[in-house]
């Protein structure tokens, strides 16, 4: 590049033909978008806008007229795929891809891309069960993602309202459709989940072609849904439509009507299934109380409640009889020793030698106590002590008394 300053700048045509020098030194590459506009004007070239799907930006192309004769016919917002080279045109300061070629996108391609993105997005786990969040009970806020002034948002709105009166909603309309919608959408996301009041999020839109709701499918949405920690419930077109939103989102809605009995419960239902629950619990209630009734009554009946002596009474006549059978029991165990006794007794008399005395024999003892078994130990003059069945006396031995 040349030098330039504020006392030597250079002329525009310098500048314009040093870019154009710059960009024709770039080589030719395959861009895709949408065509959101096609002019064929008088003559051999036709000029194209084509705009990028995700975001609001867009390139001028033009190509000879056979290039788009090619691919003819071409459908609305048709997504392609083009061989073009760069080229700057010095007039007017623009910059304008010169088309060589031109393939058109077809739904078997798309479908194909979006099975890819698909199968990464499950990989990294944005899909799975254990990231959804349950829905809130009944959200005081529910922020609303819809059209403008659409049939989906009325449904939201007046299905919630019908079944719970006093539900606010936070609605942000935008372009759910063509190369704005997925950043109005997701600037919308972004605001709802930054509002703190707001405690559910619903995206919705009514149905469309496969086209129409690929904007639901952008990766750079998915992952910002998946990001967010504010419920989501997603109701994009009919059953059968599936974008890769309803995938990452909390809870999918078949319907915008869905969406709005899922978020909010009915208040029809609620007042019958407390006055369900109070009728259960009055029953509970009146039950346990009667069961009581009938225990407190039975406790009544029992003989000890009518006579509280009567627990005296048994319990004496328990005692009493215990008593008695004590007595007889120590009757006859005296009446069983006094008989052994008796016989004891007997054999004690019988073995006793005042029996032997009794019968006129009579123990002799010497003067020291001992008994006399031997007269020729005794002496002349020993005084004896002769112990008798009654009594006792005492004598002297004599000559002849120790002859043997």
């Amino acid at each position: 590049m040349f030098e330039t300053s504020s006392e030597s700048p250079a002329p525009v045509r310098v500048v314009t033909e040093a870019i154009k020098e710059y960009v024709d030194r770039l080589g030719p590459i395959w861009v895709e978008g949408e065509i959101s506009e096609l002019n064929e004007r008088s003559g051999m070239m036709a000029f194209i806008r084509l705009r990028d799907p995700s975001v609001d930006m867009s390139l001028s192309v033009m190509c000879h007229k056979s290039v788009i004769a090619a691919i003819q016919p071409l459908p609305a917002n048709a997504r392609v795929v083009m061989y073009a080279k760069p080229s700057w045109y010095t007039k007017n300061g623009s910059l304008t891809l010169s088309a060589r070629e031109i393939r058109q996108v077809g739904v078997g391609e798309l479908l194909a891309r979006l099975e890819a993105l698909k199968t990464l997005l499950a990989s990294e786990g944005l899909f799975d069960s254990d990231r959804k969040v349950s829905l809130p009970l009944l959200p005081k806020k529910i922020g609303l993602i819809c059209g403008r002034n659409t049939d989906a948002e009325k449904d939201v709105v007046e299905n919630a309202k019908r079944r719970w009166p006093s539900v606010e909603f936070e609605i942000r309309e935008v372009t759910v459709q063509g190369a704005a919608a997925v950043s109005e959408v997701s600037e919308a996301l972004r605001e709802l989940e930054a509002n703190k009041d707001v405690e559910v999020i619903i995206i919705t839109r009514g149905g469309g072609s496969f086209e129409d709701l690929l904007p639901f499918s952008d990766e750079s949405l998915v992952r910002l849904a998946a990001s967010c920690v504010t419920p989501i419930v997603s109701a994009i077109g009919h059953e059968k439509d599936s974008p890769l939103l309803d995938l990452v989102a909390d809870f999918r809605a078949s319907t915008p009507t869905d969406a709005a009995k899922r978020v909010v419960p009915d208040i029809a239902e609620e007042i019958e299934m407390i006055s369900k629950l109070t009728d259960r619990a009055r029953r509970t209630l009146l039950a346990r109380i009667e069961m009581e009734s009938t225990r407190i009554k039975s406790f009544k009946d029992r003989p000890v409640m009518k006579d509280p002596h009567v627990i005296i009474t048994s319990r004496a006549e328990i005692i009493v009889a215990l008593k008695d059978r004590a007595h007889r029991s120590f009757a006859g165990h005296v009446k069983v020793a006094k008989e052994e006794l008796v016989q004891i007794k007997a054999r004690v008399r019988a073995l006793s030698p005042q029996a032997t005395l009794d019968r006129g024999y009579s123990v002799v003892q010497l003067a020291n106590g001992d008994i006399a078994r031997d007269a020729t130990k005794l002496k002349a003059g020993d005084v004896l002590r002769l112990r008798l069945a009654k009594g006792e006396t005492n004598a002297t031995v004599t000559p002849n008394n120790t002859k043997e």
